[in-house]
């Protein structure tokens, strides 16, 4: 079983943000795949179902982003799920805009969700997933930009599009496979 998590904020406002890329993927795989994402529990909103002939959860996490791993890991342990079958779907200023990094590991740079992730989980072995979001204009405030509403989303959908793909690969032929295709 994997537990697919995408990251975001939860309250309305936040919903056409560059924060929220990964709960717009969720949205995505979820439609794509008739997962229904209705399920309360653990500050989490969350949906069973398959992808190919795995199951899977796909996670909305419930509370701010910096609150993330929280959530996660009450899903991870309660279902038991292994490191090695966690996707987290992020938001990153540093891959280019409308393209996507497949990544088996690593830090969790200046995001403050994978932050509280990598701290609660207590380590770097699940999968992710960045959608590049663009870079904020020079003296523009970090967090005014990834929290500032999207003007023209074709770019990020294209990307929210290819991180759908990437993840159902990911689930049904290896992380290995997805990173020759998207990196």
């Amino acid at each position: 079983m994997y537990l697919i998590v995408g990251l975001g904020n939860p309250e309305n406002k936040y919903a056409n943000t560059r924060h929220n890329v990964g709960f717009d993927t969720i949205n995505e795989i979820a439609k794509k795949n008739k997962i229904d994402v209705n399920r309360t529990k653990f500050e989490a909103l969350y949906g069973q179902g398959t992808i190919g002939d795995e199951k899977v959860i796909l996670l909305k996490p419930q509370m701010y982003m910096n609150l993330s791993g929280i959530p996660t890991k009450k899903i991870k342990d309660f279902f038991k799920i292994d490191d090695d079958k966690v996707i987290i779907i992020q938001d990153d200023i540093d891959v280019t805009l409308g393209t996507i990094k497949v990544r088996k590991n690593g830090g969790a740079g200046t995001h403050n969700g994978m932050k509280s992730i990598v701290e609660q989980l207590g380590n770097r072995k699940f999968y992710r997933i960045k959608i590049g979001i663009g870079k904020p204009e020079e003296n523009q405030d970090l967090a005014d930009f990834v929290l500032s509403n999207i003007e023209d989303r074709t770019l990020i959908d294209e990307a929210v599009v290819m991180a759908t793909n990437a993840v159902e690969m990911i689930v049904e032929e290896g992380i290995d496979k997805a990173m020759n295709q998207y990196n």
